[in-house]
């Protein structure tokens, strides 16, 4: 093979392994089967019914968007139209799954929040979100369960901003 072949088949080999978000703003996502923090099965509550800011979290990245759930907390929104949810990705976690689980009780009670826990990464599968490992995905969903914003990694500054705002607008419509 030329250089240029070896090229190109490493150029492409590297875009078929990055990180791909297949959910995309204006999609409707279908809730999904998972657990909650005590390993019992459970799906997203009030999806449909209110704005969802959901945080999928591999567990080894659990802290990344802390600085968004503090500013969306902040807000107090109305809890009849706006809930925030964390869902804990145990599968991709270098930790036991017990200490993951002790560790959400305790963000529980820090944010007042829904945690659930995904052991077999069926949040990814079912809304196309790729490969999660080390990494927070933020995505936000509207009461017709469309996305109406989705962000991979560390969310800040003027991203924080934005996303309260969409947030402040979405929990204003009837």
């Amino acid at each position: 093979m030329n250089r240029m072949g070896s090229f190109s088949a490493v150029a492409l080999a590297l875009a078929a392994s990055a990180p791909v978000l297949a959910a995309e703003t204006g999609e409707e996502l279908k809730n999904v089967q998972i657990r909650d923090a005590n390993d019992e099965p459970a799906s997203i509550p009030d999806f449909g019914e209110k704005v969802l800011a959901i945080f999928y979290n591999d567990a080894d990245a659990a802290d990344l968007n802390d600085p968004l759930a503090d500013a969306l907390k902040a807000k107090n929104y109305d809890k009849a139209k706006y809930r925030g949810i964390g869902i804990a990705d145990l599968k991709d976690s270098k930790a036991p799954n017990f200490l993951i689980r002790k560790i959400v009780r305790g963000k529980i009670e820090k944010y007042n929040s829904t945690i659930l826990t995904d052991k077999d990464l069926a949040v990814p599968a079912a809304w196309g979100l790729g490969d999660c490992n080390n990494t927070s995905i933020f995505i936000l969903l509207g009461r017709d369960r469309k996305v109406k914003r989705i962000q991979r990694g560390a969310i800040r500054g003027a991203d924080i901003d934005a996303i309260v705002a969409l947030v402040d607008e979405l929990v204003k419509e009837p």
